[in-house]
Formats: structure tokens, C-alpha cells, sequence
């Protein structure tokens, strides 16, 4: 595995170094946003994984992470934060980041979470960035088939009413995946952070409700929204109102 890591303070860059060495991961490290951008820019296609400091000098981490997502919508991305304000980590997940960690943390937990996000995001290898899949009417391709929806887990395709949903990140594609698995079955938040965050996310909802609402996007591009919420409780897959 191949880690940029974004990030201006050395002695933590240094640290981690050492934790991915032992995992016998590469790392090319940035210490400024601009540095780090133009690190992506030169190698888009090269890196498994992002870590990105929120507060870096020359450009502001949610800049980078704006700018990265324009280039890549499915690359990986941590976010590194010692902000512990609810509107930022809100934010960051918002403009793209598939998970972040609050400083200070465990160089352990930070190899967990990396580990977590490369193994759902690693059976992508088998679409090309970029690539729009070939739709196809025979079901036994797909793994999780509706009446108006298909899902291969194997290519990672996910189809609405014959259109492919494009630039699905590792975490919505698994969280759509959890949800049309099992038709108007209401999940809470609660749930939703066991099955598709696989370690302990202890009790942080709003990561769900940022993820359903890029992921609800993404899916109002190519036809009626199939994520509905049910207030109080939580969210379900839903494709019966494109019967009519």
C-alpha cells in the first residue's frame, strides 16, 4: 500500500513513518497543503490512501480535500484534525473524507482505520477511475437486485433505473449496499456504523447522516431518491415509487 500522507507538524509524520514501515507500507509525506496537492496532481492514480491534516499552512486542509475529490472522487481519504468542533468534522466529511481521526491519536488506531477503509476500497481495482460501467440486464451479474436497482459488490457497479451511479466513494458504496440488501428495513444510525464502519466509531451519528447525504446526491443525478429517512429512527432503502 501507497500512503500520502498531508501533514506539517514532522515529529507526527515521523511517528507514523515508523507504524507504516512496520506494515511494510510506502509513505510520501507533505508538509503543506500545496505541497500535498500537487503531490496528488503529479501521481492521481498512485496513492491507496490519503491522510490529511485539517490545519496546514500555504492551504487550508479543506481546500486540499475539495481539490483532491474535483481530481478523484473515490480515493481514500482520512482526515487528521485537532479541531474537535462538530461543524468541522461535519465539513470534512461533506467535501469527500471517508473518515477522520482527532488529534491526539494512537498511531495504532490510525493504522486500524487506514486498514479498515484499504480493504472496502480495494476490490475498486476492477473499475478504472473514471470509467462509467457497462449496464447489463442479466441479474445473476449482481449480487443485490431490486426492481429498479442492481449492485455488484464484485465490480462495484451500483444501477438506478438502467443508469450507472458514478464516483461512489468506499463508505457510500457500502452503505447503499447495507441499506438495498434490505428493502424499506429501517436501520438506525447506530446500526449503520456497525455494518459499514468496521471498528469503533464510538456513537459519532453525524458521520452517517454526512455520508447519506453525499451519497443521496449522487443518486439524485441519475433518477428519484431511494434513501428516505424515517425521522426518529433512522434511514432505508426504498425503489417502490418508481413503480409509477
Amino acid at each position: 500500500m501507497k500512503i500520502l500522507m498531508i501533514e506539517d507538524n514532522q515529529s507526527v509524520a515521523e511517528m507514523m513513518g515508523m507504524f507504516f514501515q512496520k506494515e511494510s507500507w510506502d509513505v510520501v509525506n507533505a508538509y503543506d497543503g500545496e505541497e500535498g496537492l500537487n503531490a496528488f496532481k503529479a501521481d492521481p492514480d498512485g496513492f491507496d490512501i490519503i491522510t490529511l491534516d485539517l490545519n496546514l499552512p500555504t492551504m487550508d486542509g479543506m481546500q486540499v480535500a475539495k481539490e483532491i475529490r474535483a481530481i478523484s472522487e473515490t480515493v481514500p481519504l482520512i482526515m487528521l484534525t485537532a479541531r474537535d468542533s462538530e461543524s468541522d468534522q461535519v465539513l470534512g466529511l461533506e467535501l469527500g473524507a471517508d473518515d477522520y481521526v482527532t488529534k491526539p491519536f494512537s498511531p495504532m488506531t490510525l493504522v486500524a482505520r487506514i486498514k479498515a477503509l484499504h480493504r472496502r476500497a480495494e476490490v475498486t481495482e476492477t473499475v478504472p477511475a473514471g470509467a462509467v460501467p457497462e449496464t447489463t440486464t442479466e441479474d445473476d451479474d449482481f449480487d443485490v437486485v431490486t426492481p429498479h436497482f442492481q449492485l455488484s459488490s464484485k465490480t462495484r457497479e451500483a444501477i438506478l433505473a438502467g443508469k450507472p451511479i458514478e464516483g461512489l466513494t468506499p463508505k457510500e458504496f457500502d452503505l447503499l449496499r447495507t441499506l438495498a440488501k434490505s428493502p424499506k428495513q429501517v436501520f438506525s444510525r447506530e446500526q449503520l456504523l456497525q455494518l459499514v464502519w468496521d471498528y469503533e466509531y464510538y456513537g459519532d451519528e453525524r458521520t452517517v447522516d454526512a455520508h447519506i447525504k453525499k451519497l443521496r446526491q449522487k443518486i439524485e443525478k441519475v433518477g428519484p431518491q431511494v434513501i428516505q429517512t424515517v425521522w426518529g429512527v433512522g434511514y432505508k432503502f426504498d425503489d417502490s415509487e418508481l413503480d409509477g
